[in-house]
């Protein structure tokens, strides 16, 4: 059987950057994990903004 440990992964939240400059309301999160240990910094993705309409940078919060 595997080990179930608390492992390295955690879950983060991606917020949409450039929502949040517009000041429209709403705004664009995603939710996702990763690995700690092989990346310590904050996580900075390109996704698709359902508000804006076209893919923006989402950065990691928190």
């Amino acid at each position: 059987m595997a080990k179930k440990g608390k492992g390295n992964r955690i879950q983060v939240i991606l917020e949409c950057t450039e929502h949040k400059e517009s000041g429209m309301q709403g705004m664009s999160r995603y939710i996702t994990k990763k690995n700690k240990k092989n990346t310590p910094d904050r996580l900075e993705i390109r996704k698709y903004n359902p508000i804006l309409k076209k893919v923006t940078i989402h950065k990691e919060i928190k």
